[in-house]
């Protein structure tokens, strides 16, 4: 926003610096919370009298530090490790904002190793993340599936539906974008997806969580109902 304001497209090394360990904590962060969400709705569904043993204050917020304090970690760590190697192929990245991958194009071809491992080692937390929300699901699903009156059943399912979706669009938006194979990788491309998963999830994320509030509901409906009767 201050590069289109003053119309540049510079930015200092300090503040690149930080715009990588604010990326990674909150991508970090943000699917340890949701991976904390799938167990949320585990309890709530298929142990709802033990929930306020399992899930009490003094546990939500253990496990909120712990969500945020893995990403303070994994973010010093992407910031130290990728700000350490030597840039050596120029000072353009291709990229609207600080990526690892465009940074690490600018570095020699032996030098970044390191840090190719340490996203590796990423990789394999936010597939333990991913296989924890699975079986969170999985559970969740077997016990909905077992409730006799399809009320019930729907409730249950409209208490999932909003965090499925932003799960599916984070992780869909993710794995596009640092999975897809290296010959169809064009600048306009890693541009797109980058759009796509650091802008499009957040913008959602209020209006996916809101679809089960009451009042917005009826808000969209009586300013829908009174755009069809001006028509």
């Amino acid at each position: 926003m201050d590069n289109s304001l003053r119309d540049s497209r510079d930015i200092s090394y300090a503040g690149c610096a930080v715009q990588v360990f604010l990326f990674a904590f909150f991508i970090s962060a943000e699917f340890s919370l949701l991976t904390t969400m799938s167990y949320d709705r585990y309890i709530a569904i298929c142990r709802p009298l033990h929930y306020e043993t399992l899930l009490g204050s003094r546990v939500c917020l253990h496990l909120a530090a712990a969500a945020w304090g893995c990403g303070i970690l994994t973010a010093l760590l992407h910031t130290a490790n990728t700000f350490s190697l030597p840039l050596c192929q120029g000072n353009a990245v291709e990229q609207f904002f600080c990526e690892i991958p465009q940074i690490l194009k600018l570095s020699s071809s032996t030098s970044y190793l390191r840090e190719l491992w340490l996203l590796v080692a990423s990789g394999c937390l936010l597939f333990v993340c991913f296989v924890l929300i699975v079986v969170s699901y999985v559970q969740i699903f077997r016990a909905v599936l077992r409730i006799p009156s399809q009320q019930g059943r729907h409730k249950a399912f409209a208490t999932c539906l909003p965090h499925l979706a932003v799960v599916s669009l984070f992780l869909s938006t993710v794995i596009l974008a640092y999975l897809k194979p290296s010959s169809i990788s064009f600048p306009s491309l890693d541009l797109v997806l980058a759009v796509l998963y650091t802008v499009v999830p957040p913008a959602v994320n209020p209006l996916i969580y809101s679809l089960r509030n009451e009042e917005l509901k009826d808000a969209l409906r009586k300013m829908t109902t009174g755009c069809i009767q001006k028509q």
